[in-house]
């Protein structure tokens, strides 16, 4: 049924076909794949009175599987509670980052391309302005990465190329007439420039590629400010691997279409047919509507019915649609736990093992928008920082220092409970007496629990308060005795 849908989805042949694939899975994810379909589940005939298949219609009941899986995977990636601390042995350098990604709404943008790369692939466009950082996700539908022969790993260029109507393009600001003429919209990134280009009518196969001067900048960064995420391993050189695949499409569009139908047949249960043997007529000779409070009279060999449908048909839908729920989580490894069966609060290790496969799901991902996305984007900026003095809140970082690495510190998956804390107090506590632990791995160890964001300042802090409370203790008095 999927293969059905995605040939009704128009394919511009002036583009990749990468192009069409890429609209096709974002339809998926958004919930607007029905929209080629052009009837109303409730529609059972057309204008002309024809019976319209039921492969025609939009179902009228939507699991949204395929969002869900998505949704809860970055919940576990990029949420509040999941977001990954900066870890750079330079203070400086920590303090300017945690700063910026404060500043930047970070969390909120790698939240936006992990959803938005979950069909295979997306962008993300650093910008130096004012003194600051700003992101911005693009969607790769109409984006081309090249990279460099040097360096496969890095980005040469980044050009979109992308047709728009002519009232697109007046309500940018661009001269041209306010109709529905075709143009080509086209941009390119490089190592020392965004160019824009002048639209041109797609109509005409001639026309030069103009500069737009007045909307190009030179940003001379040495780098493309822009990276670029494949979503997970496989696919090609562009795009990686969908959240989803075919096969778990298929089968969240059956259980679409059962739950529809079965809905349908609960309503005409609700409402069933009447069936009577010889015609019914009131006095007056107009046919009798159906009510209680209407006798209906037929003749010796009359008879009158209700056809109702039995409602063990409804009860077998739910269970085979429970089962292809099943299917289709394990397929793509979302989270198959039943919140109705818990009967008390569970450990953060529990937790985890009832969530495993959806946490194989995230742990995926971190690789590609953490360990990938998130940390070439630090160090972009970094990089930018030699080029764009950096202000946020009032504070001059100035230059960052780019002579110490820059990682990533991501939290447990789930909140530790009361116990789990308490366990690994002690755990920590004997580490340390018996000299296996540091105090200050110990602080590191818990600071995503407790919110600690500056362990050097939580040190000191340790420090300061133990120095106070042997301050306040008497002071130890040596008796001396003598021996006559």
């Amino acid at each position: 049924m999927f293969d059905t849908l995605a040939n009704l989805v128009p394919r511009d042949n002036d583009l990749p076909l990468r192009a069409w694939r890429l609209e096709v899975w974002s339809r998926v994810l958004d919930g607007s794949i029905y929209d080629v379909l052009p009837y109303q589940f409730h529609e059972e005939r057309n204008g002309a009175g024809e019976y319209v298949p039921v492969r025609d219609r939009r179902p009228s009941v939507r699991t949204g599987l395929i969002r869900t899986v998505v949704d809860d995977s970055i919940s576990l990636l990029f949420s509040e509670g999941h977001f990954p601390s900066v870890e750079c042995k330079n203070e400086a350098t920590k303090e300017a980052l945690d700063a910026i990604s404060k500043d930047a709404k970070l969390n909120l943008a790698m939240i936006d391309a992990a959803t938005r790369g979950s069909v295979g692939s997306v962008a993300i466009a650093v910008r130096f302005l004012s003194s600051r950082v700003f992101l911005k996700v693009m969607a790769t539908t109409y984006l081309t990465p090249f990279w460099s022969a040097e360096a496969p790993d890095t980005l040469d260029r980044v050009v979109e190329r992308r047709k728009v109507d002519g009232k697109t393009l007046v309500a940018a600001g661009y001269d041209v007439k306010d109709d529905a003429t075709q143009y080509w919209f086209e941009r390119e990134w490089t190592t020392t420039a965004e160019t824009w280009f002048a639209p041109r009518k797609v109509a005409d196969k001639e026309a030069p590629r103009i500069t737009d001067a007045d909307r190009s900048t030179t940003h001379g960064l040495g780098f493309v400010p822009i990276v670029w995420v494949k979503n997970l391993p496989g696919g090609d050189d562009i795009d990686g691997e969908p959240t989803f695949g075919v096969e778990p499409i298929n089968t969240t569009v059956e259980a679409d279409y059962l739950l529809s139908q079965a809905g349908r047949g609960l309503k005409y249960s609700a409402d069933p047919t009447l069936l009577i043997k010889e015609t019914a007529a009131t006095d007056d000779g107009q046919p009798m509507v159906r009510s209680a409070a209407n006798a209906i009279v037929v003749g010796e060999k009359g008879d009158a019915k209700m056809l109702e449908i039995n409602g063990t048909a409804s009860e077998a839908v739910l269970e085979y649609v429970s089962r292809l729920r099943e299917f289709a989580l394990e397929r793509m490894h979302g989270n198959r736990s039943n919140a109705d069966k818990l009967s008390a609060a569970q450990s953060g290790r529990a937790l985890e093992l009832m969530h495993q496969a959806l946490i194989w799901l995230a742990d995926k991902l971190r690789a590609s928008y953490g360990e990938g996305a998130l940390l070439d984007i630090y160090r972009m900026i970094v990089r930018g920082s030699a080029k764009f003095s950096l202000t946020i809140n009032g504070q001059d970082f100035g230059r960052l220092a780019d002579n110490e690495p820059v990682t990533l510190s991501w939290p447990a998956w789930f909140p530790p409970t009361a116990d789990d804390r308490q366990t690994l107090a002690t755990a920590l506590a004997t580490l340390i007496k018996v000299g296996s632990l540091s105090r200050e791995t110990a602080v590191r160890i818990i600071a995503s629990d407790y919110d600690i964001t500056d362990v050097q300042a939580e040190m000191l802090l340790i420090d300061a308060e133990r120095k106070a409370l042997l301050a306040e203790l008497p002071a130890e008095q040596t008796k001396i005795t003598s021996n006559d």
